[in-house]
């Protein structure tokens, strides 16, 4: 395999020139203006010391540039991941604590580790068990958790729990504690925060500047809540009225360090640390993959996985915690113009400058603003319409949302998202337990055949044709026995039984021994049973068993040649017939 295929940057690093790196470096500031002020959010939310979260941002950004398949993708601290990461940590120690620090960075070597090894062994395709419903209710329900649970940060209490049931009573009762010079900095930065993202790009055009320039700009606003809040603290001594700040952040780029090399702490973080990364992964696949079809340009799944792998490895050595990639980020990063993953390179050397020259500027930022930021960033997330639209569509995949959502919401997050999944899973198993089998005829005028209930067909009295849109295996090699059974009792004139299968795709061991035992009640009952429209793959399949020697039936090529040949004069008087019928009973659906 080319060694290309592991490194991408060699790729686009070799046609790289002055003009994509004038791009690159520009939607670098705009990001890096972004990402300052969010990744000492996600931090403070991961229950971390607001360092952690710029030291979450830099080589990440150098690893996934060398790694990473996405020219636009912005990796590093996201609000869901860095939930998770509270979640799993907050019950084994002290937030913020050495041992806690220590546990962050060991998870995100987990997730690092997790995340390479199925890159190896091309396991991207795992992300797909965790289904667009089920992703939608947990994002929406983490966005909805995230904000219940900075209005402690806002209004100046103390309270703590894992789910809204917690969380909640806690606040209630905290409330005649509120210390109000906090309520009213986090007010106003919410109120500030909150116009910007919807109106201060309209209103800076207005005032003469281009759409460009307006909307950069209006990505720089937390920045401007940020430096204006650390001047009213200082100038007005909020400190000592009791305003919460950040406090002392260590200044300086993060040194190389080892996380705890725990190996019972490890097995307890493991599966937290699974899912993490197949959350994360499926997050950053998704904007990855939507940001690559705007420029006609691809991601590879397994390449991701060894970028995010790389991410979280170096996330894991420089005092950081998980990582992803983030959905608000990357569209900046595309929207300023970013051509290649050098703008991730930019902005990991912007990030390290400001740890190395701003950071004792942000000792009286309040935590108040911080957890403003958190609060309108993630309340962008949360869709609550789409569980109506998903549950109109598809009870089966609402149900799945639905308890995804109310999961996270009441239990925690990881039993909320492994419900919605274990739920998936058993709805799938139901729905393609009991697979949806027609009994077809033929359209008279065509060699076409349709659903008998919908459509007005013409049925050979000897010959069924049973149209099976289900691929055959063990949850449902009993009902397709039953139905048959069911069919054959129902028609005595019948002496042959075709099999329909254009949506087989494939019939495993459990439904090849059914097949034999239908065979045999067949020849009992003086019906032969055949095959037509089997597609190649599951012929090959067929073949590697002794099931066609054996069913003494034959394999048609189409549904029409079966019939031409076991009732031809029918099939040729009802092609001759040239009144094509309408459907007789929904005339949306035409199988």
């Amino acid at each position: 395999m080319k060694l290309s295929h592991w490194l991408p940057c060699l790729q686009w690093g070799r046609t790289y020139n002055r003009a994509s790196a004038s791009q690159d470096g520009l939607a670098a500031v705009i990001v890096t203006l972004m990402l300052i002020p969010q990744s000492l959010a996600y931090a403070m939310l991961a229950g971390l010391p607001p360092v952690t979260g710029l030291y979450a941002s830099i080589l990440p950004l150098l690893a996934y540039a060398v790694f990473g398949t996405s020219r636009t993708l912005a990796v590093g601290p996201v609000a869901v991941v860095s939930l998770m990461t509270a979640a799993s940590l907050t019950p084994l120690f002290p937030a913020g604590s050495p041992e806690y620090i220590g546990a962050a960075m060991l998870l995100a070597l987990l997730s690092g580790l997790l995340l390479a090894a199925m890159a190896m062994l091309r396991l991207g395709f795992v992300a797909n068990f965790l289904s667009h419903p089920v992703v939608s209710g947990f994002i929406s329900a983490s966005g909805i958790l995230i904000a219940v649970g900075q209005l402690k940060h806002l209004l100046g209490v103390s309270a703590s729990g894992e789910n809204l049931l917690h969380l909640l009573p806690e606040l209630l009762q905290a409330l005649p504690q509120t210390h109000w010079p906090t309520l009213i900095i986090g007010l106003l930065s919410l109120a500030w925060l909150g116009w910007a993202r919807g109106y201060l790009k309209q209103t800076l055009q207005r005032l003469g500047l281009s759409a460009q320039l307006a909307g950069n700009l209006a990505k720089a606003g937390p920045v401007l809540a940020i430096v204006v809040a650390i001047i009213a603290v200082s100038l007005l001594h909020l400190q000592q009225a009791g305003v919460k700040v950040v406090g002392s952040v260590p200044q300086g780029l993060p040194g190389l360090t080892l996380p705890t090399l725990n190996l019972e702490l490890a097995v307890q973080l493991l599966p937290a640390a699974l899912l993490i990364s197949l959350v994360g992964f499926v997050e950053s696949v998704s904007v990855g993959q939507t940001l690559a079809a705007k420029r006609r340009q691809r991601i590879q799944p397994d390449n991701e996985l060894l970028g995010l792998g790389a991410a979280n490895l170096s996330a894991a050595f420089s005092g950081g915690f998980p990582v992803t990639g983030g959905f608000a980020r990357s569209v900046v990063n595309y929207d300023a113009g970013a051509q290649t993953p050098m703008a991730g390179v930019f902005t990991a050397i912007g990030i390290g400058v400001s740890v190395m020259l701003l950071t004792p500027l942000l000792h009286d930022l309040p935590q108040a603003v911080l957890a403003a930021t958190i609060i309108v960033a993630v309340l962008s997330l949360v869709d609550l319409r789409s569980l109506r639209h998903t549950w109109r569509y598809s009870r089966q995949d609402g149900a799945a949302q639905a308890a995804t959502l109310f999961g996270v919401l009441l239990i925690g997050v990881e039993a909320g998202i492994l419900i919605g999944v274990g739920l998936s899973l058993l709805l799938f198993l139901w729905r393609t337990s009991q697979p949806h089998m027609a009994v077809v005829g033929q359209v008279p005028g065509s060699e076409h055949f349709r659903n008998v209930e919908r459509f007005a067909v013409v049925e050979s009295p000897s010959v069924l044709s049973l149209r099976v849109d289900e691929s055959l295996y063990f949850p449902n090699a009993r009902y397709l026995e039953d139905r048959i059974g069911e069919l054959i009792a129902s028609r005595p004139q019948v002496r042959h039984l075709v099999l329909m299968c254009p949506g087989v795709n494939l019939i495993d061991a459990s439904a090849l021994d059914s097949l034999h035992a239908i065979v045999e009640r067949l020849h009992a009952a003086g019906v032969q049973l055949h095959l037509s429209e089997v597609k190649g793959p599951v012929m090959d399949q067929l073949r590697r068993s002794d099931f066609l020697e054996r069913f003494a039936g034959q394999v048609f090529i189409s549904q029409f040649q079966a019939l031409k040949h076991l009732a031809p004069q029918l099939t040729r008087e009802t092609l001759e017939r040239a009144d094509t019928p309408s459907p007789i009973r929904d005339e949306r659906n035409v199988s």
